[in-house]
């Protein structure tokens, strides 16, 4: 248990011994004084995290790094990469079985190209592009 929380806890203990004590008359104000510390306690809890996240997105900036994305893991682009080829076979069987060769070479571009789509959208740089810098104004050069 954390010591905030037992820090909680004899507050309430004290609030239900005074609240024992002093009768229902009390009851009120003892249970909003117990709220508005309660509401302190998280408020302070929410703006530690706030904090601490504006200072993790602040380094980020100042290194200059980009968030990683899920998406840009080895793992994913292996696994898009399989599933385009495993779908590649019944594609083929359809384009190639109702126009033959034409069939099949719009089928196989269509599976190259959402590839070397989600290869450009992984590594901008493969296709002779770059992502400018924030000071750049973000955005796509050539």
């Amino acid at each position: 248990m954390d010591t905030r929380d037992t820090e909680l806890k004899k507050e309430l203990d004290a609030t239900l011994r005074a609240r024992r004590e002093l009768g229902e008359e009390y009851e009120s104000a003892l249970v909003d004084s117990f709220l508005e510390k309660v509401d302190q306690r998280i408020d302070g809890a929410v703006e530690r995290r706030v904090r601490r996240q504006l200072a993790e997105q602040q380094m980020v900036v100042a290194r200059g790094a980009r968030t990683p994305k899920p998406t840009d893991s080895w793992g994913e682009r292996f696994g898009f990469g399989i599933v385009t080829l495993v779908l590649a076979i019944p594609l083929s069987a359809i384009g190639g079985g109702v126009a033959r060769l034409p069939g099949l070479l719009v089928a196989w571009a269509g599976i190259v190209g959402v590839n070397a789509f989600q290869a450009a959208r992984a590594n901008p740089h493969l296709f002779g592009r770059r992502r400018k810098g924030a000071e750049d104004g973000g955005g796509w050069e050539e």
